[in-house]
């Protein structure tokens, strides 16, 4: 079945896994980040970075502008993590990610204002601007990724990871198969490694992709971890079942010459999500910005 045909038939399944300690529907969608200033007085508003968010996950993808994107491994980031919302904050945790430590410990205390959202890490060391990308009305999707494994050649590619669909804009994180020693620097394994290919290869054997939808229905790959990926095809869109003996998602399909089959975990399935650039306000605001529209909106 297509993507489509699975969300539609998933959809009642997830409305009951994701009532609780899910983000909320203002939280939903995608965002571009505008800039991130630090408590020093420091502010990037270069690095590329993508936010994705379903009921209970978050895919993230941070490149950073021109050279560094193709000499500095420590400088990009991505991954997919769980994601859980107390009412104010927002904790990530269970990552699959490119770098081997966790970057952004903190949880986000978040506020949106229409397309605007500001996080504020709790120590004060920083704060997001995050602007909301528009998308039409669609589908809603998170999926998270178990393994990919090539059934030719009878071995697992990735580990961990996932798909996450907000209307117009997706993102697919395929984990390393092998992992690297934990609680280190990649910027260190890779030094240490002094060039060997087996570790740079196991290094390098990670995907976190950002895509947009193409007129034709498919997503095409805009930016990524993996510099050869952009243009290309983030996935094929069909080939989905629902097993029957656990619940989960598998997908069967051949892509670049390979036969294969991933397994997922459903988290959000929604076909019809509304993505709105608009936020909740009291009365007394509907009415100033009626009043002051002509100054302030140029009406």
């Amino acid at each position: 079945m297509t993507l489509e045909d699975l969300v539609a038939l998933a959809h009642r399944r997830c409305l009951a896994a994701c009532r609780d300690g899910g983000a909320p529907a203002w939280t939903l969608g995608c965002f571009k980040r505008r800039s991130i200033t630090f408590f020093s007085g420091i502010t990037d508003d270069s690095t590329q970075v993508y936010w994705l968010q379903t009921r209970g996950l978050t895919a993230d993808l941070r490149l950073p502008a021109g050279r560094r994107l193709a000499g500095d491994a420590a400088a990009i980031e991505g991954g997919l993590a769980r994601a859980r919302w107390d009412g104010q904050r927002m904790t990530w945790f269970d990552w699959t990610s490119f770098q081997l430590h966790d970057r952004w410990p903190e949880p986000g205390v978040l506020r949106r204002v229409g397309d605007c959202l500001i996080e504020h890490a709790p120590s004060g060391a920083y704060v997001e601007d995050w602007r909301f990308q528009p998308s039409a009305t669609g589908l809603l999707l998170g999926l998270r990724l178990l393994e990919e494994r090539d059934v030719d050649r009878h071995e697992v590619r990735h580990r961990g990871g996932g798909l996450v669909v907000c209307g117009q804009h997706a993102a697919f994180v395929r984990g390393r198969a092998r992992s690297l020693p934990a609680g280190g620097r990649l910027a260190d394994v890779l030094r240490d490694a002094g060039g060997d290919p087996s570790v740079l290869g196991a290094a390098f054997a990670f995907e976190a992709s950002y895509a947009r939808r193409e007129p034709s229905g498919g997503f095409t790959v805009v930016a990524s971890t993996d510099p050869r990926r952009r243009g290309a095809s983030l996935l094929q869109l069909d080939g989905f079942e629902i097993d029957p003996t656990d619940g989960g998602v598998v997908q069967r399909v051949r892509e670049d010459g390979r036969g294969l089959e991933r397994r997922f975990t459903l988290d959000t399935a929604v076909p019809d999500f509304e993505f709105r650039l608009d936020t909740f306000a009291a009365p007394e605001a509907h009415s100033w910005l009626a009043g002051e529209a002509d100054a302030l909106l140029g009406r």
